[in-house]
Protein backbone atom coordinates (compact mmCIF):
# COMPACT_ATOMS: atom_id res chain seq x y z
CA UNK A 1 0.00 0.00 0.00
CA UNK A 2 2.75 2.33 1.06
CA UNK A 3 4.46 1.54 -2.31
CA UNK A 4 1.52 2.95 -4.22
CA UNK A 5 0.90 5.99 -1.81
CA UNK A 6 4.69 6.85 -2.91
CA UNK A 7 3.74 6.59 -6.35
CA UNK A 8 0.90 8.42 -6.57
CA UNK A 9 2.77 11.35 -4.37
CA UNK A 10 5.42 11.68 -7.06
CA UNK A 11 3.03 12.10 -9.38
CA UNK A 12 0.96 14.65 -7.76
CA UNK A 13 4.62 16.85 -7.36
CA UNK A 14 5.36 15.58 -11.54
CA UNK A 15 1.60 17.37 -11.81
CA UNK A 16 2.07 20.68 -9.89
CA UNK A 17 5.78 21.09 -11.85
CA UNK A 18 3.44 20.71 -15.05
CA UNK A 19 0.55 22.48 -14.42
CA UNK A 20 2.98 25.72 -13.33
CA UNK A 21 4.30 25.71 -16.53
CA UNK A 22 3.40 28.54 -18.69
CA UNK A 23 3.66 26.79 -21.98
CA UNK A 24 0.46 24.58 -20.97
CA UNK A 25 -1.96 27.27 -20.58
CA UNK A 26 -1.53 27.34 -24.62
CA UNK A 27 -2.84 23.88 -24.44
CA UNK A 28 -6.31 24.29 -22.53
CA UNK A 29 -7.74 20.52 -23.07
CA UNK A 30 -4.37 19.16 -21.89
CA UNK A 31 -4.15 21.41 -18.75
CA UNK A 32 -7.68 20.59 -18.18
CA UNK A 33 -7.21 16.82 -18.34
CA UNK A 34 -3.78 17.43 -15.99
CA UNK A 35 -6.17 19.45 -13.80
CA UNK A 36 -8.44 17.26 -13.38
CA UNK A 37 -6.16 14.17 -12.36
CA UNK A 38 -4.52 16.98 -9.75
CA UNK A 39 -7.64 17.30 -8.27
CA UNK A 40 -8.21 13.78 -7.88
CA UNK A 41 -5.28 12.48 -6.43
CA UNK A 42 -5.18 15.30 -4.04
CA UNK A 43 -7.34 14.16 -1.13
CA UNK A 44 -4.69 10.82 -1.27
CA UNK A 45 -2.13 13.00 -1.27
CA UNK A 46 -3.08 15.39 1.91
CA UNK A 47 -4.18 12.09 3.77
CA UNK A 48 -0.64 10.50 3.47
CA UNK A 49 1.23 13.40 4.38
CA UNK A 50 -1.01 13.81 7.51
CA UNK A 51 -0.40 10.11 8.12
CA UNK A 52 3.58 10.76 7.83
CA UNK A 53 3.14 13.94 9.83
CA UNK A 54 2.07 11.81 12.86
CA UNK A 55 4.26 8.80 12.57
CA UNK A 56 6.86 11.55 12.92
CA UNK A 57 5.12 13.34 15.95
CA UNK A 58 5.26 9.53 17.18
CA UNK A 59 8.89 9.17 16.45
CA UNK A 60 9.87 12.71 18.20
CA UNK A 61 7.74 11.94 21.30
CA UNK A 62 10.25 8.51 21.93
CA UNK A 63 12.93 10.55 21.13
CA UNK A 64 11.96 12.58 23.86
CA UNK A 65 10.91 9.60 26.22
CA UNK A 66 14.81 8.73 25.99
CA UNK A 67 16.02 12.08 27.14
CA UNK A 68 13.26 12.73 29.84
CA UNK A 69 13.32 12.31 33.62
CA UNK A 70 10.86 13.89 34.89
CA UNK A 71 8.63 11.11 35.67
CA UNK A 72 5.23 13.38 35.13
CA UNK A 73 6.41 14.56 32.10
CA UNK A 74 7.43 11.06 30.58
CA UNK A 75 3.65 10.36 31.97
CA UNK A 76 2.23 13.02 29.48
CA UNK A 77 4.36 11.93 27.15
CA UNK A 78 3.27 8.34 26.68
CA UNK A 79 -0.49 9.38 26.79
CA UNK A 80 0.14 11.48 23.84
CA UNK A 81 2.12 8.55 21.85
CA UNK A 82 -0.98 6.53 22.85
CA UNK A 83 -3.02 9.25 21.50
CA UNK A 84 -1.33 9.27 18.05
CA UNK A 85 -1.03 5.45 17.70
CA UNK A 86 -4.96 5.82 17.73
CA UNK A 87 -5.03 8.55 14.90
CA UNK A 88 -2.60 6.94 13.18
CA UNK A 89 -4.93 3.93 12.58
CA UNK A 90 -7.68 5.96 11.86
CA UNK A 91 -5.44 7.17 9.22
CA UNK A 92 -4.43 4.01 7.58
CA UNK A 93 -8.01 3.01 7.51
CA UNK A 94 -8.55 6.11 4.98
CA UNK A 95 -6.07 5.61 3.40
CA UNK A 96 -6.93 2.16 2.64
CA UNK A 97 -10.21 3.32 1.58
CA UNK A 98 -9.29 5.77 -0.40
CA UNK A 99 -6.98 3.09 -2.48
CA UNK A 100 -9.88 0.82 -2.70
CA UNK A 101 -11.03 0.16 -6.13
CA UNK A 102 -13.21 3.01 -7.25
CA UNK A 103 -16.79 2.52 -9.48
CA UNK A 104 -15.61 4.62 -13.05
CA UNK A 105 -19.38 5.41 -12.66
CA UNK A 106 -19.72 6.70 -9.77
CA UNK A 107 -18.91 10.30 -10.92
CA UNK A 108 -21.85 9.67 -13.88
CA UNK A 109 -25.44 11.56 -14.10
CA UNK A 110 -27.74 9.04 -13.88
CA UNK A 111 -30.79 7.70 -15.66
CA UNK A 112 -33.66 5.79 -13.44
CA UNK A 113 -36.41 4.32 -14.44
CA UNK A 114 -39.31 2.46 -12.32
CA UNK A 115 -41.68 0.67 -13.30
CA UNK A 116 -44.73 -0.82 -11.36
CA UNK A 117 -44.64 -4.98 -11.17
CA UNK A 118 -47.00 -7.37 -9.38
CA UNK A 119 -50.07 -5.26 -7.64
CA UNK A 120 -51.90 -3.56 -10.76
CA UNK A 121 -52.87 0.19 -9.48
CA UNK A 122 -51.39 -0.37 -6.34
CA UNK A 123 -48.39 -0.71 -7.97
CA UNK A 124 -48.55 2.01 -10.20
CA UNK A 125 -49.71 3.96 -7.42
CA UNK A 126 -46.76 3.23 -5.20
CA UNK A 127 -44.31 3.64 -8.28
CA UNK A 128 -45.46 7.34 -8.51
CA UNK A 129 -44.61 7.59 -4.71
CA UNK A 130 -40.98 6.51 -5.39
CA UNK A 131 -40.63 8.97 -7.83
CA UNK A 132 -41.75 11.45 -5.69
CA UNK A 133 -39.32 10.49 -2.95
CA UNK A 134 -36.42 10.44 -5.63
CA UNK A 135 -37.52 13.89 -6.53
CA UNK A 136 -37.63 14.91 -3.06
CA UNK A 137 -33.79 13.27 -2.32
CA UNK A 138 -32.65 15.14 -5.73
CA UNK A 139 -33.82 18.99 -4.81
CA UNK A 140 -32.03 18.50 -1.11
CA UNK A 141 -29.02 17.13 -2.85
CA UNK A 142 -29.03 20.17 -5.46
CA UNK A 143 -29.52 17.75 -7.98
CA UNK A 144 -31.50 18.71 -11.33
CA UNK A 145 -34.28 16.15 -12.42
CA UNK A 146 -35.39 15.55 -15.95
CA UNK A 147 -38.35 13.51 -17.12
CA UNK A 148 -37.94 11.80 -20.34
CA UNK A 149 -40.94 9.01 -20.69
CA UNK A 150 -44.03 8.66 -18.09
CA UNK A 151 -47.27 6.23 -19.07
CA UNK A 152 -49.53 7.21 -15.96
CA UNK A 153 -52.56 6.05 -15.02
CA UNK A 154 -55.71 7.46 -14.51
CA UNK A 155 -55.79 7.39 -10.71
CA UNK A 156 -52.84 9.70 -10.22
CA UNK A 157 -50.36 6.12 -10.39
CA UNK A 158 -47.47 5.43 -13.06
CA UNK A 159 -46.87 2.23 -14.93
CA UNK A 160 -43.73 3.90 -15.70
CA UNK A 161 -41.80 6.26 -15.29
CA UNK A 162 -38.35 7.37 -17.04
CA UNK A 163 -35.96 10.26 -15.68
CA UNK A 164 -32.54 11.76 -15.90
CA UNK A 165 -31.16 12.98 -12.25
CA UNK A 166 -27.98 15.09 -12.82
CA UNK A 167 -25.63 16.42 -10.35
CA UNK A 168 -22.49 15.51 -8.70
CA UNK A 169 -22.38 11.41 -7.43
CA UNK A 170 -25.75 11.36 -8.40
CA UNK A 171 -24.86 7.71 -9.51
CA UNK A 172 -22.52 6.99 -5.93
CA UNK A 173 -25.04 7.62 -4.14
CA UNK A 174 -28.75 6.54 -6.68
CA UNK A 175 -26.58 2.99 -7.30
CA UNK A 176 -28.05 1.45 -4.29
CA UNK A 177 -31.84 1.79 -5.34
CA UNK A 178 -31.16 -0.70 -8.02
CA UNK A 179 -33.70 -3.72 -7.46
CA UNK A 180 -37.30 -4.30 -6.00
CA UNK A 181 -38.86 -2.25 -4.05
CA UNK A 182 -42.14 -4.07 -2.20
CA UNK A 183 -44.66 -2.39 -0.48
CA UNK A 184 -47.69 -3.40 1.98
CA UNK A 185 -50.24 -1.45 3.34
CA UNK A 186 -53.89 -0.74 3.01
CA UNK A 187 -54.89 0.48 -0.29
CA UNK A 188 -57.86 3.41 -0.56
CA UNK A 189 -59.90 0.99 -2.58
CA UNK A 190 -59.97 -1.68 -0.09
CA UNK A 191 -63.12 -2.10 1.63
CA UNK A 192 -62.12 -4.75 3.81
CA UNK A 193 -58.93 -2.84 5.26
CA UNK A 194 -56.54 -5.75 4.03
CA UNK A 195 -52.94 -5.49 3.86
CA UNK A 196 -51.57 -6.26 0.41
CA UNK A 197 -48.62 -6.11 -1.36
CA UNK A 198 -47.15 -4.79 -4.39
CA UNK A 199 -43.88 -4.65 -6.01
CA UNK A 200 -41.83 -1.72 -8.00
CA UNK A 201 -38.73 -2.55 -10.02
CA UNK A 202 -35.94 0.26 -9.75
CA UNK A 203 -32.96 0.57 -12.53
CA UNK A 204 -30.17 2.75 -12.16
CA UNK A 205 -28.50 3.28 -14.95
CA UNK A 206 -25.22 5.31 -15.56
CA UNK A 207 -25.75 7.96 -18.19
CA UNK A 208 -23.34 6.83 -21.24
CA UNK A 209 -21.77 9.64 -23.11
CA UNK A 210 -21.41 9.57 -27.28
CA UNK A 211 -17.91 8.44 -26.48
CA UNK A 212 -18.89 5.62 -24.33
CA UNK A 213 -21.44 3.96 -26.66
CA UNK A 214 -21.37 4.27 -30.52
CA UNK A 215 -24.90 4.34 -32.03
CA UNK A 216 -24.84 3.45 -35.57
CA UNK A 217 -27.81 5.61 -37.68
CA UNK A 218 -28.00 2.38 -39.42
CA UNK A 219 -28.44 0.54 -36.66
CA UNK A 220 -31.84 2.41 -35.33
CA UNK A 221 -35.64 2.72 -36.57
CA UNK A 222 -37.28 5.65 -35.32
CA UNK A 223 -41.39 5.99 -35.77
CA UNK A 224 -43.35 8.71 -34.90
CA UNK A 225 -46.35 9.04 -33.93
CA UNK A 226 -49.14 11.34 -32.10
CA UNK A 227 -48.63 11.25 -28.06
CA UNK A 228 -51.52 10.66 -26.07
CA UNK A 229 -52.29 10.99 -21.95
CA UNK A 230 -54.61 9.72 -19.40
CA UNK A 231 -58.14 10.38 -19.98
CA UNK A 232 -57.85 12.00 -23.51
CA UNK A 233 -55.45 14.77 -22.19
CA UNK A 234 -52.20 16.12 -23.14
CA UNK A 235 -52.72 14.86 -26.83
CA UNK A 236 -51.04 16.70 -29.65
CA UNK A 237 -52.14 17.06 -32.60
CA UNK A 238 -48.14 16.67 -34.22
CA UNK A 239 -46.82 13.49 -34.73
CA UNK A 240 -44.08 14.46 -32.08
CA UNK A 241 -43.93 11.30 -30.07
CA UNK A 242 -41.18 8.94 -30.75
CA UNK A 243 -39.96 5.46 -30.81
CA UNK A 244 -36.62 3.99 -30.97
CA UNK A 245 -35.96 0.58 -32.03
CA UNK A 246 -32.53 -0.85 -31.84
CA UNK A 247 -32.34 -3.33 -34.57
CA UNK A 248 -29.24 -5.35 -33.07
CA UNK A 249 -30.43 -5.90 -29.60
CA UNK A 250 -34.52 -4.97 -29.81
CA UNK A 251 -34.21 -2.82 -27.54
CA UNK A 252 -37.33 -0.10 -27.65
CA UNK A 253 -37.37 3.23 -25.91
CA UNK A 254 -39.97 5.52 -26.17
CA UNK A 255 -40.06 9.40 -25.68
CA UNK A 256 -43.34 11.86 -25.62
CA UNK A 257 -42.82 14.06 -23.06
CA UNK A 258 -41.68 16.93 -25.15
CA UNK A 259 -43.68 18.79 -27.80
CA UNK A 260 -40.51 19.01 -30.26
CA UNK A 261 -39.97 15.66 -31.99
CA UNK A 262 -36.55 16.48 -32.22
CA UNK A 263 -36.22 17.05 -28.39
CA UNK A 264 -37.94 13.84 -27.84
CA UNK A 265 -35.63 11.80 -30.00
CA UNK A 266 -32.92 13.36 -28.38
CA UNK A 267 -34.12 12.07 -24.46
CA UNK A 268 -34.89 8.72 -26.46
CA UNK A 269 -31.17 8.63 -27.66
CA UNK A 270 -29.90 9.60 -24.42
CA UNK A 271 -31.82 6.52 -22.58
CA UNK A 272 -31.22 3.92 -25.55
CA UNK A 273 -27.31 4.82 -24.80
CA UNK A 274 -27.60 4.18 -20.86
CA UNK A 275 -29.27 0.85 -21.55
CA UNK A 276 -27.02 -0.17 -23.94
CA UNK A 277 -23.84 0.60 -22.03
CA UNK A 278 -25.72 -0.97 -18.89
CA UNK A 279 -26.14 -4.31 -21.22
CA UNK A 280 -22.48 -4.09 -22.27
CA UNK A 281 -21.32 -3.86 -18.84
CA UNK A 282 -23.33 -6.79 -17.56
CA UNK A 283 -22.21 -8.87 -19.94
CA UNK A 284 -18.91 -8.37 -19.08
CA UNK A 285 -19.78 -8.84 -15.12
CA UNK A 286 -21.18 -12.48 -16.53
CA UNK A 287 -18.08 -13.02 -18.39
CA UNK A 288 -15.83 -12.26 -15.67
CA UNK A 289 -18.48 -14.35 -12.98
CA UNK A 290 -18.17 -11.55 -10.27
CA UNK A 291 -20.36 -8.99 -8.86
CA UNK A 292 -19.66 -5.54 -9.37
CA UNK A 293 -17.78 -4.21 -5.92
CA UNK A 294 -20.19 -0.65 -6.36
CA UNK A 295 -23.23 -2.86 -5.99
CA UNK A 296 -24.26 -3.94 -2.33
CA UNK A 297 -25.71 -7.57 -3.55
CA UNK A 298 -25.97 -8.66 -6.94
CA UNK A 299 -27.58 -5.42 -8.50
CA UNK A 300 -30.06 -7.84 -10.20
CA UNK A 301 -33.00 -6.12 -10.73
CA UNK A 302 -35.38 -9.33 -9.67
CA UNK A 303 -33.55 -9.27 -6.33
CA UNK A 304 -35.51 -7.55 -3.50
CA UNK A 305 -33.76 -4.85 -1.59
CA UNK A 306 -36.38 -3.03 0.37
CA UNK A 307 -39.63 -3.08 1.93
CA UNK A 308 -42.21 -0.27 3.09
CA UNK A 309 -44.41 -1.37 5.41
CA UNK A 310 -47.09 1.50 6.08
CA UNK A 311 -49.23 0.49 9.19
CA UNK A 312 -45.86 -0.12 10.79
CA UNK A 313 -43.89 2.98 9.74
CA UNK A 314 -41.42 0.68 8.70
CA UNK A 315 -38.51 0.28 6.29
CA UNK A 316 -36.29 -2.59 6.08
CA UNK A 317 -33.22 -2.84 4.02
CA UNK A 318 -32.82 -6.50 3.22
CA UNK A 319 -29.37 -6.31 1.64
CA UNK A 320 -28.01 -4.75 5.03
CA UNK A 321 -30.52 -6.02 7.39
CA UNK A 322 -31.45 -2.19 8.55
CA UNK A 323 -34.92 -1.51 9.70
CA UNK A 324 -36.12 1.79 10.45
CA UNK A 325 -39.18 3.26 11.58
CA UNK A 326 -39.88 6.44 9.75
CA UNK A 327 -41.55 5.35 6.64
CA UNK A 328 -43.31 8.84 6.38
CA UNK A 329 -40.08 10.87 6.44
CA UNK A 330 -38.06 8.22 3.87
CA UNK A 331 -40.42 9.20 1.54
CA UNK A 332 -40.53 12.75 2.37
CA UNK A 333 -36.64 12.50 0.41
CA UNK A 334 -34.65 11.79 3.26
CA UNK A 335 -33.04 9.25 2.23
CA UNK A 336 -29.67 9.40 3.17
CA UNK A 337 -30.40 7.47 6.53
CA UNK A 338 -30.88 4.14 4.57
CA UNK A 339 -27.95 4.84 1.83
CA UNK A 340 -25.47 6.04 4.14
CA UNK A 341 -25.26 2.95 6.21
CA UNK A 342 -25.14 0.66 2.69
CA UNK A 343 -22.13 3.18 1.82
CA UNK A 344 -20.57 2.09 4.98
CA UNK A 345 -21.28 -1.44 4.57
CA UNK A 346 -19.38 -1.09 1.07
CA UNK A 347 -16.78 0.38 2.25
CA UNK A 348 -15.96 -2.47 4.82
CA UNK A 349 -15.89 -5.25 1.98
CA UNK A 350 -13.84 -3.28 0.06
CA UNK A 351 -11.12 -3.06 2.96
CA UNK A 352 -11.71 -6.26 3.03
CA UNK A 353 -11.26 -6.94 -0.45
CA UNK A 354 -7.81 -4.68 -0.58
CA UNK A 355 -6.50 -7.37 2.17
CA UNK A 356 -3.64 -4.87 3.28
Amino acid sequence: MFDRLESVEERFRKLEEDLSNPGLLGNQKEYQKLAREHAEISPIVEAYRHYKELKQQIQDNQNLLEHEADAEMRELIRQEVADLRGQVEAAEVELKLMLAPRDPNDDKNVILEIRAGTGGDEAALFAADLFRMYTRYAELRRWRVEIMDTHPTGIGGMKEIVAAINGKGAYSRMKFERGVHRVQRVPATESQGRIHTSAVTVAVLPEAEEVDVFIDPNDIRVDVYRSSGPGGQSVNTTDSAVRITHIPTGLVVTCQDEKSQHKNKAKALKVLRARLLDQMQSEQEAKIAQERKSQVGTGDRSERIRTYNFPQNRVTDHRINLTLYKLDTILGGTLDEVIDPLITHYQAEALKDSGD
